[in-house]
C-alpha cells in the first residue's frame, strides 16, 4: 500500500482536510501528506502532538481502561484527530476548525485497520 497516496486520499476526501501523518509515539513520522496551502508546519505540529498522545496512551494503560482508540484536540484554528494503528504507531489527521469532523473520524476509523495489517 503506498502510504502517501492513502494519506492523500483521506485528506482530500474530507472537507477542511489539511494533512495526515502516520507517526510513531516516539515522534518519528513514517509517512505524511499535507496540502501545500495550509500555511502551517504540520510536521512540527504532529511531532509536538506525539508527545501528548504518548502521555495519553500511558495514562490509559496505567488506568487499565482498555486500549486507546482515538483522541481529538480542538483549537481555534484546527481539529486534530488521532487514531491508534498499533502499539507503536498512530494516524493523525489535521482539519481546519470548521472541517467535517465526523467524516474525518470515519475515514480514520476505516483506514487504521488497513494500515495495521500492512505495517505488521
Amino acid at each position: 500500500m503506498p502510504f502517501r497516496e492513502a494519506l492523500k486520499g483521506i485528506v482530500e476526501s474530507v472537507e477542511g482536510g489539511l494533512g495526515a501523518v502516520i507517526m510513531g509515539y516516539d515522534g518519528i513520522a513514517i509517512e505524511q501528506y499535507h496540502r501545500d496551502d495550509t500555511g502551517m508546519d504540520l510536521n512540527l505540529m504532529a511531532v509536538e502532538y506525539a508527545t501528548v498522545i504518548k502521555e495519553v496512551k500511558r495514562t490509559v494503560e496505567v488506568l487499565d481502561t482498555g486500549e486507546m482508540e482515538e483522541v481529538s484536540v480542538n483549537t481555534g484554528q484546527t481539529r486534530i484527530i488521532v487514531r491508534a494503528i498499533n502499539d507503536d504507531l498512530f494516524l493523525l489527521l489535521t482539519l481546519h476548525h470548521d472541517g467535517n469532523y465526523g467524516k474525518g473520524r470515519y475515514l480514520l476509523r476505516r483506514a487504521a485497520p488497513e494500515f495495521r495489517v500492512t505495517l505488521s
